[in-house]
């Protein structure tokens, strides 16, 4: 069976139709449910969220921490910042109970909290990037845990700390390559980070 069928990136009456059936036919309806919205989470929030629901309502889920930062793009997507931080923070509880199956809320929670400019998080993001130093793989890894650090340091005065790692997020932008032979192209820094970019080259060249 093709995987078309629950990785659509468009979503409207006859798609959701499709989707439906397919899945009465599936086995595993929870993953096909989560992948589905995964895929949607950003272009199509609120169907996401929708199919998210249908996700934690089944009684045999596996991977709820990437459920539940899935519900946190999507809540993104949908400008509703607190409900997407709590959405992390769940993802970031299960992580802890399942350590085998991770995301990257480890990095996403902390550069949103930076980006987003919420000093009442800005603890609680540091805490976070320090727990989880060790999981950092791909260049846009390294990107956003360091953006995140220098956008926080700065922003509670401790402009030294913030440019060392400003200056680190620069270079781990600066990569063409993920370092994985098979894989060289995943894991860059992309145009998603685009003010994240502007912000941290605005504080290099101060």
């Amino acid at each position: 069976m093709s995987d078309h069928w629950y990785r659509n990136r468009e979503w409207n009456d006859t798609i959701a139709a499709n989707f439906g059936a397919k899945l009465r036919r599936a086995r595993r309806k929870e993953q096909y449910i989560r992948i589905q919205a995964s895929h949607l989470a950003q272009t199509h929030p609120t169907a996401a969220l929708a199919l998210l629901e249908q996700y934690f309502a089944l009684p045999d889920r596996f991977d709820d921490a990437a459920a539940y930062a899935t519900r946190a793009q999507a809540l993104l997507s949908l400008d509703r910042v607190s409900e997407a931080l709590e959405a992390y923070e769940f993802a970031l509880q299960r992580e802890a109970e399942f350590p085998n199956l991770k995301t990257l809320t480890y990095v996403e929670l902390p550069y949103l909290i930076a980006i987003r400019n919420i000093p009442s998080h800005y603890h609680r993001a540091l805490e976070v990037l320090d727990q989880r130093k060790s999981d950092l793989t791909f260049p846009a890894d390294h990107f956003m845990w360091h953006a995140a650090r220098a956008l926080i340091f700065s922003a509670m005065g401790e402009v030294a700390e913030a440019r060392i790692d400003a200056h680190a997020a620069l270079d781990a932008a600066g990569k063409d390559s993920s370092g994985f032979s098979f894989h060289p192209k995943i894991g860059l820094v992309s145009d998603k980070h685009g003010e994240a970019l502007r912000r941290l080259r605005q504080f290099h060249d101060a």
